[in-house]
């Protein structure tokens, strides 16, 4: 069975940082395609970065200078780190992982994490 389990989130105020996790059991990792998604309320989710299976990045431009993403391939492990963090950054923040049946490509079909809250405050 597969799981992705984000930790990291929380409340910060404006300026402040957090680092996501998103730890992976039971699908491939490295070579496939991963990265984070937020959703704020009443809004669509919306990609914020993404890493595919050989290395390229994809990113939201509302978070470039700020955010950066990596991971590690030992310990099945994605994480975001967000700096110089803005109000407009508070959403529930989620991890995907692309299938293998999918070529380890991101796409509709992927698997998802539970999310975890980041909110930031002025």
């Amino acid at each position: 069975q597969v799981h992705l389990v984000e930790s990291g989130g929380g409340s910060v105020q404006a300026g402040g940082s957090l680092r996501l996790s998103c730890e992976v059991s039971g699908a491939a990792f490295s070579n496939c395609g991963k990265g984070w998604w937020r959703q704020r309320p009443g809004e669509e989710r919306e990609l914020v970065y993404t890493i595919s299976g050989l290395g390229g990045i994809t990113y939201s431009p509302s978070v470039k200078g700020r955010f950066t993403i990596s991971e590690d391939n030992e310990r099945n492990t994605l994480y975001l780190q967000m700096n110089n963090l803005k109000t407009e950054d508070t959403a529930i923040y989620y991890c995907a992982l692309a299938k293998r049946e999918w070529s380890c490509r991101l796409g509709r079909d992927n698997y998802w994490g539970q999310g975890t809250q980041v909110t930031v405050s002025s």
